[in-house]
């Protein structure tokens, strides 16, 4: 019997190695795992653009929000008179230029009359020279006393001063019109700015109300009403609810991988409730070359170290997950490289241009 109880269990210890090196080498050995991943979300960190005490604050600690929702109010009230300023400044810039505009009409109602004065000047001193020329003659002749050639040559030059006058008036005339034609293009160029201005001002008022930019949930609230504030404080953080997974994996085990392999990840919040997803991306560097002070390895006590390469990974977006997930939650993640991903390609960079393939498409 206790031949029998040994051979047994001799053989069923047998079995079960072999059972369990067929499962390791059909799908244990193609499954790249780590526990150095964590849950991200792109976090918008709400920041004001001009500067004021707060008014109001229209949420509360860990509310969601939709786009567009009013988060925080800062009192407008100098901003709604800059913006009546800029009105009122808007409006006199365009009176001016309506003024400058009727002083243009009105010269050239002045250039019309000088025209017209111009050419009932330019007749009577032919008149007048034409008298003066027979005149001439009869004085010659002697029918006609030089009394009268004295009367008829003042004439004559009076016609000609009076033509003078009115043609120095007409360029006078023009050369004014030639002034508030380029009075009015200075007053056009005010009235820009002073729309310019104007626009800007209610930018400034708009900037007075700070909406949602995205879909999320409010944490790290530090703003409180009368609070000043000015451009690039942090008032508040906005999560989204759409999350993704980093996960740090060691440069040996990227042989294998490629986007779009399926990926099994449990949440240590959560380990009754797995997560399914697939490799989206890699970071184009290892971890390090991002850190503040980058490892120098050109030194002469250099140690290798396995560096871990960030690999992101997008969730399947029916998990059931939806709305619990944390950015910062720690996650266990296994990616199957067995599974259909991109193409691979020769040599062992192919993940990191597979990943380029992938970003491209």
């Amino acid at each position: 019997m206790r031949k029998l109880i040994l051979r047994s269990g001799i053989t069923l210890i047998l079995l079960a190695a072999a059972a369990g090196g067929y499962h390791w080498w059909q799908q244990v050995r193609f499954v790249e795992s780590t526990d150095n991943a964590y849950v991200e979300g792109d976090i918008a960190i709400i920041s004001p653009r001009i500067e004021g005490y707060v008014a109001s604050v229209a949420i509360g600690d860990n509310q969601a929000v939709r786009a567009g929702d009013v988060l925080v109010t800062i009192e407008d009230s100098d901003f709604r008179a800059r913006v009546a300023q800029a009105e009122a400044a808007l409006a006199g810039a365009e009176a001016n230029l309506a003024t400058i505009g009727s002083q243009i009409t009105y010269q050239d109602a002045r250039i019309a009359e000088m025209v017209a004065a111009e050419k009932s000047a330019g007749a009577e001193l032919t008149r007048a020279r034409q008298a003066f020329e027979r005149n001439q003659k009869l004085v010659a002749s002697k029918i006609i006393g030089t009394q009268e050639m004295d009367t008829i040559t003042a004439t004559r030059l009076k016609a000609e001063a009076e033509a003078s006058r009115i043609a120095a008036g007409l360029v006078a005339e023009r050369a004014q019109k030639g002034v508030l034609e380029a009075n009015r293009i200075e007053a056009m160029a005010r009235v820009d700015e002073a729309a310019a201005n104007l626009r800007l001002a209610r930018n400034d008022f708009e900037k007075t109300v700070i909406r949602a930019p995205i879909d999320g949930v409010i944490g790290n609230r530090t703003v409180r009403v009368g609070q000043f504030v000015q451009p690039g404080s942090q008032l508040l953080a906005l999560v989204p609810s759409a999350v993704h997974v980093v996960a740090n994996f060691k440069e040996t085990q990227l042989e294998h991988m490629q986007p779009g392999q399926k990926v099994s990840i449990s949440v240590d919040a959560f380990p009754s409730r797995p997560v399914t997803g697939v490799v989206e991306s890699f970071s184009p560097a290892s971890g390090t070359e991002f850190s503040l002070l980058p490892a120098e390895n050109a030194t002469g006590n250099f140690t290798k170290i396995v560096q871990r390469v960030p690999v992101r990974i997008t969730l399947d977006p029916q998990n059931t997950m939806n709305g619990l997930l944390r950015p910062g939650l720690s996650v266990v993640v296994s990616v199957d490289t067995q599974s259909a991903g991109e193409a691979k390609l020769a040599g062992n960079s192919g993940w990191l241009f597979g990943a380029a393939q992938a970003a491209g498409e």
